[in-house]
């Protein structure tokens, strides 16, 4: 969802190219793209870094393409916007392991040039699936055979057991932990979120508060071991895709620690989401959700619980989220003050429905 709001395309040029000049001196920057909108979470600068190095056969142009992630500075989504252990995360994941994520450049803390934190990591080509129509009702997804969209699900899939097999203490991962909302796992999630839910909208929110009473009341006993590392955003339309290859993994702002669990669940509620919660059918090709928690537990090394009490987690979490987006739509006008949408809406009915005992 886009916040109305436009860089001065030129402003930007001249503050990013002052900047680099610090890092990369000589470097020039060719081509830059600002965005009419920035987004909630983040804002995306494209642009390319053309730089004249030596070579042996004389002096030659360099030329990289590159993305600024700039941190939110008029309209958040999340209480805590988490920018800069989103960037240390993914420079530890670029370095120190084998999952796909964009090269990590530079990361600058202060909002002089840009007006806000950003980072810069080098541009991967490919195509990611579409939230904004669904991937299931329109737009390229639509248009591959089924055996692309089978190969771009089981690819994502062994990405995410991928990260839940990495040790989060060898990689010196505890500056993810949120002691202040408990111990990791489940404790910290239901309290953050209940601060979430009271901080998104001011509004009646009977559904979301449902679904917590019953995640307070219900919750399981968590697995055995140290809480892993969790994507946090684990779906399909936060990855880069070649030919139903993942190129690239994006979107590490809600990364935290606790049971593989809970990410595996929201990596098929998101999907269910985008189908059957907004009245599309399931596109062929994508397998069956019990033939991937099959062959997810495969992959991971053990047997997955409780998976209907993580479903129910991650329509809560995800129907915050849309309490927080609809309050934005308000506060700028896009709908009434009095609408109905922040507390209803399609993530708010899926969660009824799974609240209500479907949860096929």
């Amino acid at each position: 969802m886009p916040v109305p709001d436009q860089r001065d395309p030129d402003l930007t040029l001249r503050s990013l190219t002052g900047w680099l000049e610090g890092r990369l001196p000589g470097a020039r920057i060719p081509m830059l793209e600002t965005p009419t909108t920035s987004g909630f979470s983040s804002e995306t600068l494209l642009f390319d870094v053309a730089w004249t190095g030596p070579e042996p056969d004389g002096p030659h142009e360099h030329r990289d393409p590159c993305v600024a992630r700039v941190a939110p500075s008029r309209y958040q989504i999340f209480p805590e916007p988490r920018f800069e252990e989103q960037y240390r995360l993914m420079r530890i994941l670029d370095e120190r392991t084998d999952i796909p994520v964009p090269p990590i450049r530079w990361y600058e803390p202060s909002p002089e040039p840009l007006g806000a934190p950003f980072f810069v990591m080098g541009r991967v080509e490919g195509r990611v699936p579409t939230d904004m129509p669904p991937y299931h009702m329109d737009g390229w997804v639509t248009e591959v055979p089924p055996a692309e969209r089978a190969a771009m699900w089981w690819s994502t899939l062994g990405i995410l057991a991928r990260i839940h097999r990495l040790d989060p203490e060898e990689l010196g991962l505890g500056f993810l932990d949120q002691p202040k909302w408990g111990a990791p796992g489940l404790e910290q999630r239901l309290a953050y979120y209940e601060h979430y839910l009271h901080w998104a909208y001011d509004g009646p929110q009977e559904t979301a508060l449902k679904a917590l009473a019953w995640l307070k009341a219900n919750r399981p006993e968590e697995p055995p071991g140290p809480p892993r590392l969790l994507w946090g955003d684990a779906r399909i339309g936060n990855v880069i895709f070649r030919e139903g290859v993942p190129a690239a993994v994006l979107d590490w702002e809600n990364a935290v620690l606790g049971a593989p669990e809970e990410d595996l669940a929201w990596f098929m509620f998101l999907d269910r989401h985008h189908s059957e919660g907004v009245g599309a059918e399931r596109l062929d090709g994508f397998p069956p959700y019990t033939e991937t928690v099959e062959r997810y537990e495969a992959m991971l090394g053990r047997p997955v619980a409780d998976l209907d009490y993580y479903e129910i987690l991650s329509g809560f979490k995800f129907t915050v989220i849309m309490a927080r987006i609809g309050q934005a739509m308000i506060d700028f006008g896009w709908i009434e003050p009095d609408s109905e949408f922040p507390y209803d809406n399609n993530a708010s009915r899926l969660l009824a429905t799974i609240l209500e005992g479907d949860r096929t």
